[in-house]
């Protein structure tokens, strides 16, 4: 059974930080693709970043560029999403994501992977 779980959502104040994980299981995670989506109320799902476990290669949504930092620990089938310098911008529910037909720039533009998490909130306050 495919399993991706997210956590380190919560309440953060403007310019603070959080750091979500997606652990990873069922699946082949070092030939997959690894995502992170948000999606806020009233919008569109939203490509924020990915990391091919191939490569290593990684993308960023111009919105997060330079504050948001994805990683991953191939050993532990684990991304990481560290995010700094919030805003109430970046008020959504995060979801990660997975998949091995596309490469990242695909599946972030394309909104379109394998796998999908059921999400976590992350809430910035003015």
């Amino acid at each position: 059974e495919v399993q991706l779980v997210e956590s380190g959502g919560g309440l953060v104040q403007a310019g603070g930080s959080l750091r979500l994980s997606c652990a990873a299981s069922g699946f082949t995670f070092d030939d997959s693709v690894i995502a992170w989506f948000r999606q806020a109320p009233g919008k569109e799902r939203e490509g924020v970043s990915c990391i091919s476990s191939r490569d290593g290669s990684v993308n960023y949504a111009d919105s997060v560029k330079g504050r948001f930092t994805i990683s991953s620990d191939n050993a532990k089938n684990t991304v990481h999403l560290e995010m700094n310098s919030l805003n109430v911008n970046d008020t959504a529910v995060y979801y990660c994501a997975a998949g091995s037909t596309f490469g990242c720039w695909l599946v972030l533009h394309l909104k379109s992977a394998d796998y999908w998490g059921q999400g976590t909130q992350v809430t910035v306050s003015s």
